[in-house]
């Protein structure tokens, strides 16, 4: 993930999403509206720090707050790179929670059912998700 358009101590940020980690709510290319210092949530699609390489930004759901701090999950069950493999992530690396998502326009489709569909589909917000923990149980 790689971070742009954000000013230091501005609330609101772009970012934009690499890898499939967050397949189907996200997807690369994806560019997130993130609420840098908001409130966060079991549920909640989030931006932190990678607890291995605290240089590297990472998206992922917020499963469950522990002692240890935030279990988090990509929305994808068969992509690595979340608690399974670093554990849980302190909370003072989760940086902000994703607001939405805007998707770029796919190169070269020019059919007008083509642009009808990506318009409709382009802009959303990105809900909180509460199942997140019942994925958790289930693995």
């Amino acid at each position: 993930m790689t971070e742009q358009g954000r000013e230091p101590k501005a609330p609101f940020g772009v970012a934009e999403v690499t890898g499939p980690s967050m397949v189907p709510t996200l997807y690369h290319g994806d560019q997130l509206l993130v609420h840098y210092g908001a409130v966060v949530r079991p549920g909640d699609v989030a931006v932190l720090r990678h607890p291995l390489q605290q240089d590297l930004l990472i998206v992922k759901r917020l499963v469950e707050l522990r002692p240890d701090g935030w279990w988090v999950l990509g929305d994808n069950p068969g992509a690595e790179g979340d608690s399974r493999l670093f554990g849980s992530v302190p909370e003072e690396l989760v940086l902000g929670r994703v607001r939405g998502r805007y998707r770029p326009r796919p190169a070269g489709q020019r059919s007008v059912r083509a642009l009808l569909s990506w318009g409709f589909s382009a802009v959303r917000p990105v809900f909180c998700d509460r199942s997140a923990s019942r994925r958790l149980r289930a693995r």
